[in-house]
């Protein structure tokens, strides 16, 4: 069984594209947290008409972030999230489990950071073989952003936005700068998490409390813009 991870991501939306050429048999399986914008439920059918395919849903038993935070009196560590490993990593772990899986089709784009991830996924995994079709065909996710635009498919609402990537809306993870950009765009998320953070005595980012977050605190990142190249219009290609 070949298998792609769907991430309502802009680089693994072309990593499974791509994966089909290889292997039109290919399943695409997405991963559903709960918590994602709203838009991603469109962004995953205009990508089911641009694959020719299905994607299948998988999700945990918990509801979403807040629910996995709330019931684990647990946010993050320097070891992850436990929202990550509950609505992500033990979802995929049971698929794996139940499935005669050989060949993984991943998103990591070009660039030193997710090659060394994608070495670092061929070292852990062993038993499966892993490709890497956007690290193959050098694209990095601006490059990707070009491709989605030229097959048409409007980018997911948190790109447009400018948010890097296409996480739940709140990510635990994120840093000062990201949580004051989600307190002006999605000022209930941002007070839900803030109030969930004092009832379990832990806050998700390392100097404050979301509800102690100076306006000015962290860093905004450049907003990413679709870059077109000659790699772009591979994807296009019979």
């Amino acid at each position: 069984m070949k298998v792609a991870w769907f991430s309502c991501g802009a680089t693994s939306a072309v990593a499974c594209k791509l994966g089909l050429k290889l292997y039109p048999e290919l399943g695409i399986y997405y991963i559903e947290t709960g918590s994602h914008h709203p838009d991603n439920k469109r962004f995953l059918k205009d990508c089911e008409k641009w694959f020719g395919k299905e994607i299948v849903v998988l999700k945990s038993e918990y509801k979403d972030v807040a629910d996995v935070v709330l019931k684990k009196r647990f946010i993050n560590s320097p070891y992850g999230a436990a929202c990550t490993k509950i609505l992500k990593t033990q979802v995929r772990q049971k698929f794996e489990y139940e499935n005669d899986i050989d060949t993984y089709i991943w998103g990591f784009e070009k660039g030193k950071k997710e090659e060394n991830r994608a070495f670092r996924m061929r070292q852990r995994y062993p038993n499966f073989k892993h490709i890497f079709p956007l690290i193959d065909n050098n694209l990095d996710k601006e490059e990707c952003l070009c491709i989605l635009k030229r097959a048409g498919i409007d980018l997911p609402e948190m790109y447009r936005l400018g948010y890097h990537n296409n996480n739940c809306i709140g990510c635990v993870k994120g840093g000062a700068g990201y949580w004051n950009r989600i307190r002006k765009d999605f000022p209930d998320q941002f007070k839900k998490m803030a109030k969930i953070e004092r009832e379990i005595g832990h806050s998700c980012l390392k100097k404050y409390f979301l509800d102690e977050l100076p306006l000015d605190a962290g860093r905004n990142e450049k907003e990413l813009e679709p870059r077109c190249s000659i790699f772009c219009g591979l994807i296009n290609e019979e």
